[in-house]
Formats: C-alpha cells, sequence, structure tokens
C-alpha cells in the first residue's frame, strides 16, 4: 500500500490613525529581529541568549498589547517573526526552539483560523522544541474556532494533531478519535484531495482501533510529517523513522516519490 507525497470622514480619519499607529508599533517591535539578522553570523553563545532574552521580552509585550481590531495584521506580522526566529541556524544551535510555543500562543490567540499556521506549530513545537503536549494543546485551543468549513479545509489541524498525539505523545487514543475527525471533516468536500484525505484519516484510525501499536499508522503519520515537512533536517528525521518501521521509498514509473508500508503491522 503507498502514500501519496486570505463611513463618515471623521471614522476613516480615526482608523487611519489607529492604523498608521499600529503599523509603527508593530515595526518598532521587529526591530531586534532585523538587529538579530544583522549579527546571527557573527554572535557569540552569550550574545544570542541575550538576544532569545529580548525576543521573550517582546512577545511578551506583544501578548498583551491590545491589537484595536488588526487582529489578523498583528498573526500576520507574529508569523513572519517566528519564520526569521525558526530559520536563523545558526542562533537555534544554541539557544533552541523554546520560544516557538509563544509565538503561536499570540497567533492563535489573535487569529485562530490562520490554517498554516497550524503546520509550522505542529512542526517546530512538537519535533523541535519537543514540546508535544503543548503543541496538541494549543491545536485543541484553536480547533474550537473551527469548523469543517471554516476556514476551508479544516481538517489538517485535526491531522496533525492526530500526528503529534501518535508519534510524539504515544497516545494512539486520542490519535485515533484525531484522525476520525479529520476523516469526517475532509467528507464534506467531493474535491479528490479532500476526499483521498478523507480516506486516509479513516484508515489511520481503522489501524489503530485495531492495533494502537500500528506500524501502518505510524508510517503513515511520518508519511505525512515528509509530506509537509519545511525543512531538510525535517525530512530527514522522516525518512529514517519511516525506513526503522520497515516502510520503504519507492519510486513510480511516473517519477513520483511514494511510501510503502511495511510488509506486517
Amino acid at each position: 500500500m503507498l502514500y501519496k507525497l486570505r463611513p463618515n470622514s471623521s471614522q476613516c480619519i480615526s482608523a487611519s490613525i489607529v492604523t498608521i499607529g499600529c503599523t509603527l508599533a508593530i515595526g518598532l517591535l521587529q526591530v531586534p529581529q532585523l538587529q538579530q539578522l544583522s549579527i546571527a553570523k557573527t554572535a557569540s553563545p552569550a550574545a544570542f541568549k541575550k538576544e532569545l532574552q529580548t525576543e521573550r521580552l517582546r512577545l511578551n509585550l506583544l501578548q498583551k498589547t491590545p491589537s484595536f481590531g488588526f487582529d489578523n495584521i498583528v498573526a500576520d506580522w507574529v508569523m513572519l517573526g517566528f519564520l526569521s526566529y525558526f530559520g536563523d541556524d545558526s542562533a537555534r544551535g544554541q539557544t533552541g526552539y523554546s520560544l516557538s510555543p509563544e509565538y503561536f500562543e499570540i497567533i492563535l490567540d489573535r487569529d485562530p483560523r490562520f490554517l498554516t499556521s497550524y503546520l509550522f506549530l505542529s512542526n517546530s513545537i512538537s519535533m523541535y522544541a519537543a514540546m508535544p503536549e503543548k503543541s496538541v494543546a494549543l491545536m485543541e485551543k484553536g480547533l474550537k474556532s473551527l469548523s469543517p468549513s471554516a476556514p476551508p479545509k479544516s481538517y489538517y489541524v485535526w491531522r496533525y494533531k492526530g500526528t503529534d498525539e501518535l508519534l510524539f505523545l504515544g497516545d494512539a487514543q486520542a490519535a485515533r478519535k484525531s484522525f476520525e475527525k479529520a476523516a469526517e471533516w475532509a467528507s464534506v468536500y467531493a474535491d479528490p484531495d479532500s476526499q483521498n484525505v478523507a480516506a486516509i484519516s479513516r484508515q489511520t484510525a481503522q489501524f489503530l482501533a485495531r492495533n494502537p501499536n500500528s506500524r501502518y499508522a505510524q508510517v503513515g503519520a511520518w508519511s505525512m510529517v515528509l509530506q509537509n515537512a519545511v525543512d531538510d533536517r525535517t525530512r530527514k528525521i522522516a525518512i529514517s523513522r519511516i525506513e526503522a518501521l520497515g516502510g520503504k521509498m519507492v519510486v513510480t514509473p511516473e517519477g513520483e516519490v511514494r511510501v510503502q508500508l511495511p510488509e506486517k503491522d
């Protein structure tokens, strides 16, 4: 079996002032990150640690700063900040990824329907920061603001949650329920991709119902990690785990790379 791999004039003036104020405030809050980029290659471990403390203070301030109705803008800005943080390999090699949850607490508090953020949330918090409990808790909170159609294809969040529960928490029962919800939500859509997700999610839930330690389910979950990987390190980890479980990477005659399940569950 193979797995395939967004009034009146006085009101307008007031709104403009607020917008400008918010933009300036958020821009000022990004200054430390711009400074980080300029010295990242030459900074000492002590400097990285100081930058980490500065960034934590900045995030705490952002958490408490009112957005005056511009929640989506704030969420976008914080996401950009996270991408800068996550992509700074030199700094992360020194200080790790402990701030990842703090970025996503702000992002999801401001915009829980920011669907793309959940993928980075799962990857950075569970795998890199080694805090899957926090990743799952944040997704559970965000799912309270989602529905099968708002935003479209929200079923992916259930799949991310189920993957974290299975691979990083070892909670097969919780994972099974998450994959069942993913199948339920994906079934709302008639497009082939959604129907494929529904079928795979339902199948994964069935594997776990029969065998909580199912290799098939684990390989399927790692296949999803591989398919959604945002960096080479994640890809290498996913491939090594797939192979350790008895799965194989195969190339079809059409040149498509797929994952073959182990011979035995």
